[in-house]
């Protein structure tokens, strides 16, 4: 059940990311912070589906563990865009919620995955 989730909300998360990206790079001319943006905000959803087909509960894990890094990563770099005023508070405090919510769940999947070991 919670892959599910965890596998829309990383989907639907990417797609924030993307049209984002579009955002920056024509309106607001940025391109570097913007490209490490859609490098780890996308990747979030490639772990979590390869996770989901993982070999064993160990790979399912570490895929998991590489999409909290991206994750958290891409926290870092919207952080970033927003004190550096690319994109606005308002613009920020959308995707930031989505992106800590996925987080959230990303750790308590990991959790509840390596106590049942």
């Amino acid at each position: 059940m919670s892959e599910s989730i965890i596998k829309n909300k990383s989907f639907l998360f990417a797609i924030r990311i993307v049209k984002l990206y579009q955002l920056l790079i024509s309106d607001r001319k940025e391109f570097v912070m913007s490209k490490q943006l859609l490098r780890s905000g996308t990747s979030v959803g490639a772990n979590i589906r390869e996770a989901i087909n993982g070999q064993s509960k160990a790979d399912f894990v570490h895929k998991l563990s590489i999409s909290q890094k991206e994750c958290d990563e891409s926290l870092y770099w919207l952080e970033l865009l927003k004190e550096t005023n690319y994109i606005t508070e308002i613009e920020f405090e959308s995707i930031n919620k989505d992106a800590l919510e996925i987080l959230k769940i990303l750790k308590s999947i990991i959790t509840t995955t390596k106590n049942k070991k």
